[in-house]
């Protein structure tokens, strides 16, 4: 489409939601388990809880709701490289890995946080 005025350029985080208070719980997936690094939620935003997280080019905020419940369907999509050390390391940790192939060109699978919420992790195959 031309001529609207404006571009996208990528996305700059997704955001997830969480239940008042488990903070740690995300913590210790997505530092702990993902590697991700924390980050420093600016004040006015720190005082609605919640946690910010940052791992190569992917930003996942985690924001409180009052009444969580993890959403069976919506997930973030998060490309990976070296998708089966991700599947160990997620089951390692107690965390199910189910295999997907029904997404042409990738390798992928789904997990969830400590939360429930799902998570799609994705490879390009190499005959992609």
């Amino acid at each position: 489409m031309t001529g609207i005025g404006f571009a996208f350029e990528r996305l700059h985080h997704v955001q997830l939601d969480i239940p008042a208070g488990s903070e740690d719980l995300c913590r210790e997936f997505w530092a702990g388990v993902l590697g991700m690094t924390e980050l420093a939620k600016p004040p006015v935003l720190a005082a609605r809880g919640g946690c910010w997280f940052r791992g190569g080019g992917v930003e996942v905020h985690l924001g409180v709701v009052a009444d969580f419940v993890p959403s069976p369907r919506s997930h973030p999509g998060i490309l990976v490289r070296s998708l089966p050390e991700l599947a160990a390391r997620l089951a390692a940790h107690g965390h199910e890995v189910v295999w997907d192939d029904n997404f042409p060109g990738f390798r992928r699978f789904h997990s969830a946080d400590k939360l429930g919420n799902r998570l799609e992790f994705l490879e390009a195959s190499a005959a992609a």
